[in-house]
């Protein structure tokens, strides 16, 4: 009985952590292989970057940057239109890369704060659903902004084309390896517990 006992409370733990790895949260590097820079065709390059993305609680976003060269910061939409930083909401982060966990649901705002990098595009506008959404239910599309009042003008040092470390930023990881990790884990807990 009591071997029995062992083996139900083990197969409970290994499927709570299956289900715990089955949720794990999505990195999203920011305009991908294009990075956190001063893109060439202004606010569109980040709007159309998000507008096929779905963005939760949880998730993760990765400014890649050059430290010295750009920052990011989250600001309210009033600073978001009008490119400035006086509604910040924390500090600029300076050093590159960024990662920003979304910790609410709702509107989220990003500008670079140098020079005029945000009036040339260097922002984003993303909409954050909670991340307990029924599996199949259709999830909330991200709402991504471009307002007028913040339209790109040509910059005098022209766009930046920075790519950190001169390569492209790595795939976004897989939570695939863990999850198989964790079953393999689990299933051999299980086996040991029935030999006890």
């Amino acid at each position: 009985m009591d071997k029995m006992l062992c083996v139900i409370v083990f197969g409970i733990l290994a499927v709570a952590n299956m289900m715990q790895d089955a949720t794990a949260q999505t990195v999203h590097v920011v305009g991908d292989t294009m990075s956190w820079i001063v893109p060439s065709n202004g606010a569109a390059a980040y709007t159309n970057w998000a507008a096929g993305k779905t963005f939760s609680v949880g998730d993760i976003l990765v400014f890649n940057f050059m430290t010295g060269r750009h920052d990011v910061l989250q600001v309210e939409k009033k600073s978001f239109d009008g490119c400035n930083s006086q509604n910040a909401i924390g500090s600029a982060i300076m050093t590159g890369p960024a990662n920003m966990t979304l910790n609410s649901t709702g509107e989220h705002y990003y500008i670079c704060t140098f020079g005029m990098h945000c009036l040339n595009g260097q922002k984003l506008a993303i909409t954050v659903s909670n991340s307990t959404a029924t599996p199949g239910a259709n999830p909330t599309t991200p709402v991504v902004r471009q307002p007028e009042a913040c339209a790109p003008t040509p910059s005098a040092a022209g766009p930046s084309n920075f790519v950190p470390g001169g390569r492209a930023p790595p795939p976004t990881p897989s939570s695939s390896t863990t999850v198989l990790a964790s079953f393999v884990i689990s299933l051999t807990t299980i086996a040991l517990a029935s030999l006890l």
